[in-house]
């Protein structure tokens, strides 16, 4: 699996166990809707920034490697 798939499969887990909608999810993690949609779309032409990375790890608060740490995580389970 590579990252951008590791990355979008994290994002969808945490989407999915949120219960929250997209619009809602999106916001709580400082991104687009629309970002969100290309994520859960899995579009393979869609690249995730860097930026959109470290306002996700903002939003959350937690740091960009403990960020990539959990996507390491997704990595190793597939």
């Amino acid at each position: 699996m590579d990252y951008n798939k590791a990355i979008y499969s994290y994002i969808e887990k945490a989407w999915k166990n949120s219960g929250l909608s997209k619009r809602k999810f999106a916001t709580e993690y400082n991104i687009e809707e629309r970002t969100l949609r290309d994520i859960l779309k899995k579009d393979s032409s869609y690249q995730i920034s860097l930026p959109t990375i470290y306002k996700i790890c903002e939003a959350r608060n937690i740091k960009v490697s403990e960020f990539f740490a959990n996507i390491e995580k997704v990595i190793s389970e597939n």
